[in-house]
C-alpha cells in the first residue's frame, strides 16, 4: 500500500461528493476542502487513521456554510510527508 489521492466522484457535484484516498500506515490524516483563494472551507479528517483505503463524504450545508457559490475548490490531503491536492467543482 502506498499513499494515493483519488479525485471526488460524482465531479461535479451538488451537494455532496465521495473523496477515497488510501494510507499505507497508521498515522495522522489531514483532509480540508479549500475555496480558489486558499481559504479554509472545512476540515473533513483531522486524527490518527489506520492503514488502508479511507472514503470520507463532503456534504455542502452540514461540512460547509451552506451558501458557498459554485465554482473550484480544492481538497488537500495530508498524512505523514505525503500532501497532494486536487481540484473538484460545485455545481448548484
Amino acid at each position: 500500500i502506498d499513499f494515493s489521492l483519488s479525485q471526488n466522484y460524482p465531479n461535479p457535484f451538488n451537494p455532496s461528493t465521495n473523496i477515497k484516498f488510501t494510507i499505507s500506515d497508521f498515522g495522522f490524516v489531514n483532509l480540508k476542502v479549500y475555496d480558489l483563494l486558499g481559504n479554509e472551507v472545512t476540515t473533513l479528517v483531522n486524527e490518527e487513521k489506520p492503514a488502508g483505503e479511507i472514503e470520507v463524504e463532503f456534504n455542502v450545508g452540514r461540512d460547509s456554510s451552506p451558501d458557498i457559490a459554485s465554482g473550484i475548490y480544492f481538497y488537500q490531503l495530508r498524512a505523514g510527508k505525503y500532501i497532494e491536492t486536487k481540484k473538484m467543482l460545485l455545481i448548484k
